[in-house]
């Protein structure tokens, strides 16, 4: 009997602990929160009980992928995960109280988000919104995205193909200033080069340097804003275009040389010259498609261009000119030799008069 009760009260305790075990939902939560797309407490304005209190967003970024890089045009398509955090202080509550719940996600709808823009983007993200971000016990905000824009670089081609590019993204509030949305990074330069060469996917024909941040304070529209730069430094792969560009140029300079062993009695080296002088002009027109045209200074790949344009130009009037003067010292011999056989033939009786006749009003050499 003593082992039955002992059995009984066993199970009577692990009904017990199974009925006081709580039950809780995420929608539990929104509803201590009363956070709903009904309630413009959280969505119309900034999260803060005190207007003069400035709401604290940190921004970060991670480059995923260099898209594509357009000289002409002077445009940078990065693929970047933009993390943004900031405090609500109309959101919280204790874990406890709802099985140790910690985060909860919402449609972005439902909160008031920071106005963000990147000063350098010209065209819409196209990569679709992610539709929810994160909220914390403590207040926290959290909402992560993928960006893939197209943003506006300044490119210096001077050593092209052997150059080195900085386009930076600079991110700032439309209308908060300063005194109301106060931004900050968390990362440091170091931590974000080194976890974006860790998720690099692409990089095109770039090699992805570094990532370098700062923060600035500028004054626009009469007042003060905080400013984050992230520029990112990259160098071209070169590789390419010295076995297609270069080299050729260099070869078709070895040629235009290497025709001064071909005899000036025929016109095939001029003919050769001239082959050889459109072939570079072709290459140069493909070079001017590369380059922008609103470059400061000339490249050297472009002086290049420009110098074995002109040495192949000057030995290709130098092979006229000789071939000229050639022409002329054989014309008095020409004349002499047609005087000769002039005279044969006149002893044979064969005399073609008009050829004589044309011959005899020539000076004697």
């Amino acid at each position: 009997m003593m082992h039955v009760g002992f059995f009984c009260l066993f199970v009577l305790s692990a009904v017990d602990v199974a009925s006081s075990e709580k039950v809780c939902s995420f929608q539990d939560v929104l509803n201590h929160l009363n956070l709903t797309k009904n309630n413009e407490l959280f969505y119309m304005t900034r999260p803060v009980k005190d207007h003069r209190l400035a709401t604290d967003v940190s921004l970060d970024i991670l480059l995923y992928a260099i898209l594509d890089v357009r000289e002409t045009d002077q445009t940078f398509i990065p693929y970047v995960w933009l993390v943004v955090s900031w405090q609500s202080q109309y959101i919280s509550w204790n874990p406890k109280d709802f099985c140790g719940i910690e985060k909860v996600s919402i449609p972005q709808e439902v909160l008031w988000k920071p106005d963000l823009t990147i000063e350098e983007m010209i065209e819409k993200d196209r990569a679709p919104l992610s539709p929810h971000l994160t909220i914390s016990s403590n207040g926290e905000v959290n909402l992560q995205n993928d960006l893939v824009m197209v943003s506006t670089c300044r490119m210096h081609v001077y050593k092209f193909p052997f150059d080195t590019q900085s386009c930076s993204l600079s991110f700032r509030s439309i209308i908060h200033p300063l005194t109301e949305i106060h931004l900050f990074h968390n990362s440091s330069s170091k931590e974000a080069t080194k976890e974006s060469k860790e998720f690099m996917r692409t990089q095109y024909e770039w090699l992805f340097n570094d990532i370098k941040i700062y923060t600035e304070t500028t004054h626009s529209f009469g007042y003060d804003q905080d400013v984050i730069i992230f520029t990112i430094n990259m160098k071209r792969r070169s590789i390419l275009y010295i076995v297609n560009f270069l080299l050729p140029v260099l070869f078709f300079l070895c040629l235009d040389l290497a025709s001064f062993l071909i005899s000036d009695n025929g016109g095939e080296k001029l003919s050769f010259k001239v082959t050889v002088l459109l072939a570079v002009t072709v290459l140069q027109l493909i070079l001017n498609d590369i380059l922008p045209a609103s470059s400061n200074r000339i490249p050297l790949i472009a002086l290049y261009c420009i110098g074995v344009f002109s040495l192949m130009m000057l030995s290709l009037l130098e092979t006229i000119v000789v071939m000229y003067l050639m022409r002329k010292d054989s014309e008095p011999q020409e004349d002499k030799a047609e005087k000769d056989r002039c005279l044969k033939e006149d002893k044979r009786g064969q005399v073609n008069f008009h050829n004589c006749e044309e011959a005899q009003q020539q000076p004697d050499g």
